[in-house]
């Protein structure tokens, strides 16, 4: 599998909503992205779970670097999860996104969150819209 060059893993690495959760980039390559997170006290619901949202932050930033893999900037067009079991305060959960479709203007994602045993905690798919332009190209505001 071919590595994504330094700016791209960069890029990806310095991700400002991966950093505040403690999320780090395991593994990259072309179409493909593992991270790891370790569940927090300040992760859990009320139930002493971790939030569905917590995971689906991990499983988006794997989404996102597998996505964005190749350079062109990518963005989340539809994502979805089936949560399979709980994560607990400490338990480490791992993500990790594979390309199903590349496409020209589309491209479609498996993301599998397990934890530390290989038990599957969620799984997601996501369609990604490719913009054709460079990911390092940063997007302007427009007000609509």
């Amino acid at each position: 599998m071919a590595k994504p060059g330094g700016e791209v893993r960069r890029t990806i690495e310095e991700d400002p909503i991966a950093k505040s959760f403690g999320i780090e980039l395991l593994e990259l390559g072309q179409g493909y992205c593992r991270a790891r997170m370790r569940v927090r006290a300040d992760m859990l619901n009320f139930h002493g779970v971790a939030q569905a949202g917590a995971i689906f932050t991990l499983a988006d930033y794997a989404f996102a670097g597998a996505s964005n893999s190749h350079g062109t900037r990518a963005l989340a067009l539809f994502m979805d999860i089936a949560l399979r079991r709980p994560a607990f305060e400490g338990e480490e959960l791992i993500a990790e996104a594979s390309e199903e479709h590349l496409g020209e203007r589309t491209a479609l994602y498996r993301i599998d969150v397990k934890n530390a045993a290989g038990k599957l905690v969620a799984t997601l798919q996501g369609l990604a819209f490719r913009t054709g332009e460079p990911l390092t190209k940063k997007l302007e505001r427009r007000d609509r």
